[in-house]
């Protein structure tokens, strides 16, 4: 997909962009060239920024719609996203390797589902509510849009993400520069045309694609402001500390490294295969998957051999086969990167299951689903967050040494509890320090909050709580 190769969105049309530079697409799955986006210089930034800048400014725009005509605009641009839904799912699935099967349920879905859901929050949320002042008066209390926002979006969950960003903040009224990650750039060419074809006005979507350079002339342009981001901790921390100098709000929502804590009453044999979408989805590479999987001592081996035993019936293949569970990862570099994990977890414990390459795959990035046991909660493989299919199997003592162990990490961002008895899984759940978990499944809820604590991030998306963090709250006192 070449058509816009040399090109970017901004105040509703394809421009050429201003950087001469380029860069390649490449397939996870084949290895091969799919695409070519320009590398956006701080000049490409720049136009699009005060393309949005325009935008929120007119005083009969965007910013000033009655909510319900934002509504209607949004429930529109959910359409021709889903017009594009199946090609969307192939794209991602081409790029990144994610499975078909959950290309087609996430990346093809989510961003209209998302569309609707806020509209409909926008048409039932007031915009002003009135408040009885200390001093007998009255107080308006108004929540306006913050104004431009930058979104920038990892590769793993590209469309998903962008969603998480893109469907508030245009509820909110705000507008909105997105630079897609790398890697996925082809599917966020579909988001700017089906905006277009839904009618969203000129400046108020704008796409820039490029690398670390072009997100950071992003997140430091002067008239941007909110940024809302995505990806590794490491990188969070940078964009916090420029956000922090500038005194901008910022979403980040970072690494993570939960646990799955299996209770000394859980029923293995029902709810191990229920375990993998908690644990080693999308190839591990998800932020709030369980890849700490603590085990009560007493069933240790138990558990050991059952996760063993599950990851052994994973189908690892073809991502465009249907049948396929486990993809290849999404670049050679990251690879590189779990496969230096997994050196590391020789050294630090017992490799039970996985650990190579898999046989009769000559072509794309796979690395088999890896199991270690007699884990260390201290060891590298428990501490560091590995983004591949790479489990560590720690065990406990009782259900105290479980929350304590899952309690001892640098990331809080999700994480599960398994249990007979729901109750119990439960009360233990709401003593592990973490943004979200849950109880015998995990799956995030678009209508509630999402996010983590410690180095998982700052903020929350979703739910109402998503609508809000993309507003600003004003006073206006009447005597």
């Amino acid at each position: 997909m070449d058509r816009h190769s040399g090109s970017v969105f901004i105040e509703g049309a394809w421009v050429p962009a201003r950087s001469p530079d380029r860069y390649e697409i490449i397939s996870a799955s084949s290895e091969e060239r799919i695409g070519v986006a320009p590398l956006c210089s701080s000049d490409d930034v720049d136009a699009a920024v005060a393309a949005a800048r325009r935008a929120f400014d007119d005083p009969s725009g965007w910013a000033n719609w009655e909510p319900e005509r934002r509504a209607v605009v949004l429930e529109r641009f959910a359409e021709t996203m889903d017009e594009r839904g199946p090609e969307i799912g192939r794209l991602v699935t081409a790029q990144n390797g994610m499975p078909i099967s959950l290309s087609s349920a996430s990346e093809a879905v989510t961003p209209g589902t998302l569309l609707r859901y806020y509209a409909g929050l926008l048409r039932n949320t007031p915009v002003e509510a009135e408040r009885p002042s200390a001093s007998g008066g009255t107080t308006v209390v108004r929540r306006a849009p913050i104004g431009v926002v930058a979104a920038i979006v990892p590769w793993n969950f590209p469309q998903t993400l962008t969603f998480y960003k893109l469907a508030p903040a245009l509820a909110a009224g705000d507008t909105v520069v997105v630079k897609p990650a790398p890697e996925t750039t082809l599917d966020a060419f579909l988001v700017a045309e089906a905006a277009a074809a839904a009618g969203i006005p000129p400046g108020v979507l704008n796409v820039v694609s490029g690398g670390p350079e072009t997100g950071a002339a992003l997140v430091r342009h002067p008239e941007v402001d909110k940024v809302a981001f995505t990806g590794s901790t490491r990188a969070g921390r940078a964009i916090g500390e420029v956000c922090g100098r500038l005194l901008r709000p910022v979403t980040l929502e970072l690494g993570g490294k939960s646990a799955a804590i299996l209770l000394d009453d859980v029923d293995l044999a029902t709810q191990v295969r229920r375990m993998y979408a908690c644990t080693l989805v999308n190839s591990g590479q998800t932020c709030m998957l369980g890849t700490r999987v603590l085990a009560p001592r007493r069933r240790y081996d138990e558990v050991v051999d059952a996760f063993a035993g599950m990851v052994g019936m994973l189908p690892v293949g073809d991502p465009f086969d249907r049948s396929t569970v486990l993809g290849p990862l999404v670049s050679e570099r990251q690879r590189d990167r779990v496969e230096a994990y997994i050196a590391k977890g020789r050294e630090e414990a017992r490799l039970v299951a996985g650990g190579s390459r898999p046989k009769g795959l000559d072509k794309g990035w796979y690395v088999e689903p890896t199991v270690f046991a007699d884990v260390d909660n201290d060891a590298i493989i428990a501490r560091e967050e590995i983004f591949g299919p790479v489990l560590a199997v720690i065990p406990y003592e009782d259900d105290d040494d479980a929350v304590r162990i899952a309690n001892e990490s640098a990331y809080g961002l999700g994480g599960t509890v398994w249990s007979a008895d729901p109750e119990r899984a439960r009360s233990v759940a709401t003593r592990v320090r973490t943004g979200t978990i849950g109880v015998n499944f995990y799956q995030i809820d678009h209508h509630s909050p999402f996010g983590g604590i410690k180095d998982s991030g700052l903020g929350r998306e979703l739910g109402p709580e998503g609508l809000a963090s993309y507003q600003h709250v004003q006073s206006v006192y009447l005597g």
